[in-house]
């Protein structure tokens, strides 16, 4: 029987790889990625020749299957999301509750790294002993819901993804629940060269980030 591995990898800088993740990529036999061509250049940069698969979240079942078929072949395996801990906002879950319910016996373990949650944590100077975590919000159906339910949720602070092409209008929907004084935390392109983190208003984060300063991934902390 074969190993899975759920690997963690960088959400920007590539030295932030760990060793044990560099080992295990070297050692298994094909990679599991959400997005083939951020792994592929992963695997690039440390010379590591592995054949990677896409398995995201519009994976059939026949996929499932090929892997569960690999694994009792004795093949070891490594997925990984697009980028930080798999699990995390991303389809990874899916494939581990495959694998528990059809093959119980198989071995998945996890190689843990960097996540934007933590990441952003560290220096936002807010307790995090507590939070609510809550993803990305839907796009459409349910939004309003999703943002009028904020006032009511108990544990704080909550944390959000948000994509650069709907960052402003979240910031218009966390303005209408709370006000635009509201002060929140934004990491913004995490460890990249462009690497942005302020702890300001709504008021002022609409203004700021326009233009340049609207591309990548955000990560929000609501106290």
């Amino acid at each position: 029987m074969g190993i899975l591995y759920i690997v963690a990898t960088p959400i920007g800088n590539l030295k932030d790889v760990t060793l044990r993740t560099i080992e295990t990529f070297k050692n298994i036999d094909l990679v599991l990625a959400e997005d083939t061509r951020v792994i592929k250049r992963l695997l690039q940069h440390f010379e590591i020749k592995k054949t990677v698969w896409r398995f995201d979240e519009y994976a059939k079942n026949n996929t499932y299957r090929e892997v569960k078929k690999l694994l009792e072949e004795g093949k070891n395996l490594a997925y990984v999301t697009d980028a930080g801990t798999p699990g995390i906002a991303d389809p990874g879950w899916k494939l581990v509750n495959f694998l528990q319910k059809e093959l119980p016996n198989v071995k998945i373990i996890p190689i843990p790294g960097v996540s934007a949650i933590t990441t952003v944590f560290s220096v936002s100077g807010i307790n995090g002993d507590q939070f609510t975590f809550l993803g990305y919000p839907p796009h459409k159906k349910g939004r309003q819901k999703f943002f009028n339910e904020l006032k009511d949720i108990k544990i704080a602070p909550i944390v959000l993804y948000e994509s650069p092409h709907r960052f402003q209008k979240t910031l218009d929907n966390l303005k209408q629940v709370f006000d635009d004084k509201k002060e929140i935390i934004v990491g913004r392109e995490l460890t990249k060269i462009h690497e942005e983190i302020l702890k300001e208003n709504i008021s002022f984060l609409k203004k700021y980030f326009v233009g340049e300063r609207s591309r990548g991934e955000f990560t929000i902390i609501i106290p």
